[in-house]
């Protein structure tokens, strides 16, 4: 993924509908399905990527198909290269520094803020996690120095909490390297 695509989602409280919406979001535009799956608690989340209006076009047609599922939606027009694979699982974080970790009410608000993390301090990514066995809810957590993982995490919640969606944040100065194991 480049600094130049775009990643967009819709998240809906309807699982049903959420087989529509990824319909209509694939058939608005040439975009990529990242993910399309569900999610706890009966939740369904659409992630996709492509061209910025691509994404744009269909994000909003999905967040129109959701009607009253709608959960959230964002779009991110210049996804930092480290999201997609902290939310696959494929980052690679051998050891811990400083342990930041931002949790929020959605999936969208989530990436969001993995992103605006990345992008604010130089931290690496280990995941962002979404909603599974988590009651619907999500979050990413991150490494780096103190003072990295303190501005990262800042701006996370920052994200999120403009949308007042933020549950909690947290860094651990000096964590135990066996919370790394819990992670990945």
């Amino acid at each position: 993924m480049t600094m130049n695509k775009a990643i967009g989602g819709v998240e809906l409280s309807s699982m049903a509908r959420g087989f529509d919406v990824t319909d209509t979001m694939l058939k608005t535009a040439p975009v990529q399905l990242l993910l399309a799956r569900t999610v706890c608690p009966g939740k369904y989340i659409v992630l996709i990527s492509g061209e910025v209006a691509d994404v744009t076009a269909s994000v909003e047609a999905g967040a129109a198909r959701a009607l009253v599922s709608l959960i959230d939606q964002f779009i991110i027009p210049s996804v930092h290269p480290d999201v997609l694979p902290a939310m696959n699982g494929t980052a690679v974080v051998t050891d811990l520094e400083a342990l930041g970790v931002v949790e929020a009410f959605s999936v969208a608000a989530t990436i969001e803020a993995a992103d605006a993390a990345v992008k604010t301090a130089s931290v690496r990514l280990i995941e962002v996690r979404l909603a599974m066995a988590l009651g619907g809810k999500a979050f990413v957590t991150m490494t780096g120095s103190v003072a990295a993982v303190e501005a990262a995490v800042a701006a996370a919640a920052d994200a999120v909490g403009k949308r007042g969606l933020l549950v909690d944040k947290v860094v651990i100065p000096q964590p135990r390297p066996e919370l790394l194991t819990e992670m990945v």
